[in-house]
């Protein structure tokens, strides 16, 4: 089966453009196997021998040399600690209730700003790097395979990848280096601008499912489906399982189902994904009916003038595709001497209202005041802070991030600014569904779902928002393909080890 897909892929590859993390790379499922791998060196090459006359026949583990994990750049640690998640006050006024519950979170990197349009654009760069590359290795475009690794050093075959040391020939091409450039392009039919197809930016992704995986009703093994010894075991039992999968019809349309299938093997939990990445500049027009925002709709995200600003108009979906490439970039970027690290993710509801707090159930803003100015009358956050007038914090719509003082944890706009996708999928039950240590709700829906549950919860308020609802102990929601012109993310990643944070 992932022959068959692998095989649309290619077919469909000339037809539009898109890059595939697994035909980069194979760097998912890669992943597991070397980790796999890893741990069976490890045992094998760091542990005693049994019986060893080394340790004097006591218990004295199994060795190995300790390592500390080194701080991912642009992030800062939270760390671990227990707080009362969601409001704890009534407020009539607001149709705010009482809903809170004491959890703990486990140390976690994260983005010490929100994911800036600088920094998504990195992204879209490299998808359309990746397409050309592909074009012109393609016998129909340009027809050079150098810019494919298809061997090792040794001269030993390998999964085809793409030669990311071949430098793309921007200033000179031939006539079929250029076609293959220019065939990721589109001309604006009314201006005659020539740039980027935007349609064309589609990453591919693949990600292996471990939650689901390790439950006990999904195990291959019938036998271990259920360690009560009175019921009799079903050797016939057959599990059915729901598997993501993707590709690109003959149209050039994508094509993202989900489908039901008996369990047969782990790759049953490898799923598969083609998301467009390219943020969607028309929230501007559309999040504001009767409104000027023009200007912001053809600059906002392409104009070096706003770089440092926080990058929208990116659906929940966008935002889990960038965290996918973030991981695989990392890793490729290492190569070799890279040690194995948690992928990039976003933060868990409770992961950001934890970091938002500072940690403490008595901060309902990310400073330790109830209000949303100093005492010197600075306002601490971008917000809306009176009726029509958004202009009185210094801002009209966003600002640049880390604008205002970062929180304890070293962490800014973690009030107003935009808004920020969380993995946590929203229901009414909110905190009280989920579980107390590292708590979090996940339901991955599928396409034939009912809309109506294809909620995440979003964080922390933005610049369209009133001082209320910036607050960090409040929860809202947005459907997970709906991008707005005040939702952006910044990502997480678990922490290997147990260093503490400064605060």
């Amino acid at each position: 089966m992932l022959g068959y897909y692998k095989q649309i892929e290619k077919d469909n590859n000339k037809k539009r453009g898109f890059v595939s993390a697994s035909h980069v790379h194979d760097m998912n499922m890669k992943n597991i196997i070397v980790a796999i791998l890893g741990v069976i060196f490890f045992m094998a090459s760091c542990g005693a021998p049994s019986g060893s006359s080394s340790s004097g026949g006591e218990l004295i583990g199994s060795g190995g040399s300790g390592w500390a994990e080194s701080s991912p750049y642009g992030m800062v640690l939270v760390s671990r600690g227990a707080y009362d998640m969601g409001p704890s006050e009534i407020d009539s006024l607001w149709g705010i209730s009482a809903n809170s519950k004491g959890v703990s979170v486990d140390n976690f990197w994260m983005d010490d700003t929100e994911i800036t349009n600088s920094e998504y654009r990195q992204f879209v760069y490299w998808v359309r790097d990746s397409i050309i590359r592909e074009r012109l290795a393609d016998p129909n475009y340009g027809n050079d395979e150098t810019y494919k690794i298809t061997e090792d050093r040794y001269g030993d075959p390998v999964t085809p990848h793409l030669n990311w040391r071949k430098a793309i020939p921007w200033k000179k091409p031939n006539e079929d280096e250029e076609r293959a450039i220019l065939s990721i392009t589109a001309v604006n039919p009314i201006t005659g601008a020539r740039g980027i197809d935007n349609e064309q930016m589609n990453f591919k992704y693949e990600w292996f499912d471990h939650t689901e995986a390790a439950k006990r009703r999904n195990r291959l093994n019938p036998a271990e489906r259920n360690l009560n010894t009175d019921i009799p075991v079903d050797l016939n039992e057959v599990v059915m399982i729901s598997k993501d999968t993707a590709y690109i019809d003959e149209n050039g349309v994508i094509v993202n189902q989900t489908v039901t299938r008996p369990l047969g093997s782990l790759f049953d939990f490898l799923h598969t994904r083609i998301v467009n990445i390219y943020p969607d500049t028309t929230c501007w027009v559309n999040d504001f009916k009767n409104a000027y925002n023009e200007p912001y709709m053809r600059l906002y995200f392409s104009h070096p003038g706003y770089n440092d600003y926080p990058v929208v108009g990116l659906s929940w979906e966008q935002a889990n595709a960038f965290c996918q490439w973030r991981t695989m970039y990392y890793r490729m970027g290492q190569g070799d001497k890279g040690r194995e690290i948690e992928p990039y993710r976003l933060p868990t509801a409770g992961e950001w209202e934890f970091a938002a707090r500072n940690g403490k159930t008595e901060y309902k803003y990310p400073w330790d005041v109830e209000g949303t100015m100093t005492d010197k009358g600075c306002f601490m956050a971008n917000f809306k802070p009176g009726e029509g007038n958004y202009t009185k914090d210094g801002n009209l719509i966003t600002s640049r991030v880390g604008t205002y003082s970062p929180n304890v944890f070293g962490l800014y706009d973690m009030a107003g600014n935009v808004a920020e996708w969380t993995s946590t999928t929203y229901t009414e039950s909110g905190v009280l569904s989920m579980n107390d240590v590292n708590p979090q709700y996940q339901y991955n829906a599928a396409k034939e779902d009912p809309y109506a549950i294809k909620k995440k919860v979003v964080k922390g308020g933005s610049w369209k928002d009133v001082g209320m609802f910036i607050r960090a102990d409040l929860t809202d929601s947005e459907y997970q393909n709906q991008p707005r012109s005040y939702i952006g993310f910044r990502c997480v990643r678990s922490q290997i080890g147990f260093a503490k944070a400064k605060r």
